[in-house]
Order: C-alpha cells, then structure tokens, then sequence
C-alpha cells in the first residue's frame, strides 16, 4: 500500500496544529460584507499610533534599493542595538520577527529525546516550535494565569534543554517579579537553557521594566528574546532580535537564514531605535487606552485578568459567541480557548475610538 501524502512527513509534524493569527481586516470584510474602512482590529497586540514617522520616513528613501540583496549580517541595524543596549556585537542575532528568535533557539538546540518546558497559557509559538524540531514540550500548570516558577524548577529533567519564559506573558499580561525571575534563574541548571520573552517590555513602567540584559554576563544560559512588532509599530515588516553569550548566538546564526530580515525591516528598526519619543508617546497611549478599557469592562461587570502588556484577556459568558456578534459588528478581538482560556477573550488596545467602539458593541451584545 503507498502512503498518502501527509505521511511522507513525520509523525511530530503532522501532529502540529498551525499558528493562527488575528484575523485581518480584508478577511473580515469579505467573510461578512463589511466596508474595511468601519472595521475596528484590536486582536493582535499592534501599535494603534503605527511606526515612527522618522523611519517612515526612511523607508521612503530605501525603496530605490530594494533590488538589492539586504545585508545578511545587519550591520547597521547591529551595531544600534549594541550601543543601545550595551551588549557586543557577537552577541546579537537577527530574526524575521522575534518569532524567527524563538526558533532558531529550537532548531540550534533541541533535538528529539530533548524536552523543553513552558507555562500553561503562554504564547503558542513556544510549544509549535519545539514539537517541529521533534522534541518534547512539557507544560507546567499555571497559578492565577501566571507562570510557577517553583513548578518550572520541580519539571526539570535530565532531558530538559531549555525553558520558555515569557515576560509580560501572552494573552495573560500577566508579570514576573525581577526578584523572583532573578532567582529562579540563580537556580536553573547551567547546561539549561532559558528563553526570556519580552516582547512587551517597552509597555512597562520604569519600575516594572526588565533588568535581563545586564544579567547576560551572570547567566550564560541565558537568551533573551526583543521585537521591533509591538511598541515600534514594524509588525508588518517582520524583524526581532536576541541577545546572549556570542557563543549561543554563534550557534544560532549557523541555522539562520542568510537574508532573514529584508533591507527596509532593517532601515526601519534602526531609525526606530533611535526614536525615543515615538516609544514614549506609544507608552502613554497604552496606558490611557489600558485605564479606559479596564474601566469600561468594570462598568459592564465583567472581570479581567490585570496586564503588563497592550492588550487585556476579560472574561464573558459564552465567549465564543461573544466572539461571532463583536465580527459581526466589524469588531476584531482575539478568541483565546486554543490557550486553555475557553471563557475568555482577549483585546489589544487600540485608539480612544477604537477603544469606545469596541466598548459600545460588547455592551449592546451583553444586553441582547
């Protein structure tokens, strides 16, 4: 008997249930006859306010080059994040989205017969990853949405090769104390690797931002994973980078793509880099539009679970079918029951508007 076709992959492939984004504005206008133009997103934790107008800018003037190859090795683009962050040059790897970060890690050092470990409700790419490569995920049961890193330590084995650590979480929002994540770290085995996830740490108040890049030198296991997607804006032009040892980031760029993040990604993230302000004004429109839409679900009633990133989980009966009527009305949000959360739903922030649109259609629901 010949195999079918799907069989000619391997079982831990086939067995991969595909990465499903929010939904896009032009799948939506189709599906339900809707203008784009009256449809509100707020489904995947984007910048309301866009990307910089400076490296828009930049853009306009890189586009006469885009018949060129981008340099493989980043160098502009390389040597920003070094100064900005203090780090070598070495010790920086690239990536087509902090997605592509994420991976490298899995594909650099997971094999079968490894396992690697991440908290109940955090971010789907982490267990998509490691079943791709062959190895074995192993979830540690959540407390209050958040990660157990008591748990984390308890699950680790002598198969245990790396540790998935978001930080603000995705959808939760929820956050890891510096203290608590600092010791946690202290206790991981040193041939552990820990993957630090923080996409959203431009989202956090001084107080709460990460201290992780000046850990790198105490914790040479660790691998510490930042997007130009959220706070810059540049999700549409798909760039991430990490930092770590220069001997981790070796062995990553040795299964990186030679040209995985385009010419104008690259012009944009470093010209982004540089726009502080832009951050600042993104920050403070986070934090208004947060207070609004946390005290419009309070209005109606409906809990939440407290976020640390641009984007809130509520909870709502039916959620699913809360779901159908906000599309309905050209309201995009994100179903999260693929993150064991059946009963919630989760929204990015988005403009005043855009927060009160959706605020007005999920009241006009719960009172049908």
């Amino acid at each position: 008997m010949s195999l079918s076709l799907s069989e000619l992959a391997p079982a831990n492939i086939r067995a991969i249930a595909p990465y499903q984004g929010g939904k896009p504005i032009s799948e939506l206008a189709r599906e339900m006859g809707l203008n784009e133009a009256d449809i509100v997103k707020l489904a995947s934790n984007e910048n309301p306010l866009g990307m910089s107008p400076k490296a828009q800018m930049a853009l306009e003037e890189a586009i006469y080059e885009i018949a060129r190859y981008p340099d493989g090795n980043s160098f502009a683009l390389r040597d920003a994040v070094s100064r900005k962050y203090g780090v070598q040059s070495a010790q920086i790897v690239f990536g087509n989205g902090s997605n592509d970060i994420l991976e490298l890690a899995a594909r650099a050092f997971l094999t079968a017969g490894d396992e690697a470990i991440y908290s109940q409700h955090a971010f789907a790419v982490y267990p998509l990853v490691t079943q791709a490569v062959g190895a074995t995920g192993v979830v540690v049961p959540a407390v209050e949405f958040a990660h157990d890193l008591p748990g984390f330590l308890k699950a680790i084995t002598p198969k245990t090769k790396l540790i998935f650590v978001a930080n603000p979480n995705n959808p939760t929002g929820t956050l890891i104390n510096k203290t608590d994540l600092k010791t946690f770290l202290q206790q991981v085995p040193k041939h552990v690797l820990v993957v630090l996830d923080e996409a959203y740490d431009e989202y956090l108040s001084s107080v709460d931002k990460s201290e992780a890049i000046a850990w790198l030198t105490e914790f040479e296991n660790l691998i510490i994973s930042r997007t130009f997607s959220k706070a810059y804006g540049l999700a549409g032009l798909r760039v991430g980078f990490g930092l770590m040892h220069a001997t981790l980031a070796d062995l990553m760029n040795r299964v990186r793509q030679p040209f995985n993040v385009n010419s104008l990604a690259q012009v944009a993230a470093t010209v982004s880099l540089q726009d502080e302000d832009f951050v600042a004004r993104s920050y403070a429109a986070n934090q208004a539009g947060m207070a609004q839409i946390t005290q419009g679900l309070e209005q109606l009633g409906l809990s939440y679970i407290p976020s640390y990133g641009n984007f809130v989980s509520f909870k709502v009966t039916n959620a699913s079918a809360v779901n159908q009527a906000l599309l309905k009305s050209g309201v995009i949000v994100r179903p999260v029951a693929n993150y064991e959360m059946p009963d919630y739903l989760r929204v990015s922030i988005g403009l005043f508007g855009e927060n009160a649109r959706f605020l007005e259609v999920l009241e006009n629901i719960l009172k049908s």
